[in-house]
């Protein structure tokens, strides 16, 4: 399976994020799974990209050129293919299309608009692959909350908590994203 990871690039983040991170692209790698992610060295992009090299996986970046030549970020140099976008717009639809499973790990604001991104073409039924927040020190807790608020006062339907999984544990993690996906159309959705 081909996991798209979304993260932090941040120098700044606690050690902690780093490491299970890094752990968790191991784990990818023993079980036979690539790395899609966004080419950068830094941060829990980098860490992801460690960790399936250290498993020896096959690893897909795609960066726009513009990281590199306006020292935005620096590039994993060890991916197996590196794909080069004029646009950030261009780098996320290559890496939804390369993505067969979504891993959001902690990240700012560009992690938070590809989770959206990917739930609402989820939502949309554009896509069924299986989207899950990554919850390292519970990171996720208060976004998770926030969607449940965000349900109560109806701008969002509860059927839409069903379109991902929320979790810390890399064997839950596994399980969900390897298991069978069910299959809704947006009528499911609406009604649900």
């Amino acid at each position: 399976m081909r996991i798209c990871v979304y993260g932090a690039a941040s120098f700044s983040i606690d050690e902690e994020y780093i490491k299970r991170v890094e752990e968790l692209g191991e784990k990818m790698s023993s079980r036979g799974h690539s790395l899609v992610f966004g080419g950068g060295a830094n941060g829990l992009m980098g860490a992801a990209a460690r960790g399936v090299k250290k498993g020896d996986g096959h690893i897909l970046g795609v960066i726009p050129s513009f990281f590199d030549d306006e020292k935005i970020e620096g590039v994993f140099e060890e991916c197996n293919e590196l794909i080069e976008t004029k646009t950030m717009r261009e780098r996320k639809q290559i890496m939804e299309d390369n993505a067969d499973a979504f891993i959001v790990a902690p990240g700012g604001v560009g992690t938070f608009e590809e989770f959206f991104e990917i739930l609402t073409s989820k939502q949309l039924c554009r896509h069924n692959k299986p989207i899950v927040l990554f919850n390292v020190n519970n990171y996720y807790s208060e976004l998770s909350v926030m969607m449940e608020v965000a349900v109560e006062k109806k701008f969002i339907r509860k059927s839409c908590l069903s379109l991902y999984k929320v979790t810390d544990n890399l064997d839950e993690l596994f399980a969900y994203l390897e298991g069978p996906q069910k299959v809704r159309t947006v009528k499911d959705l609406k009604e649900g």
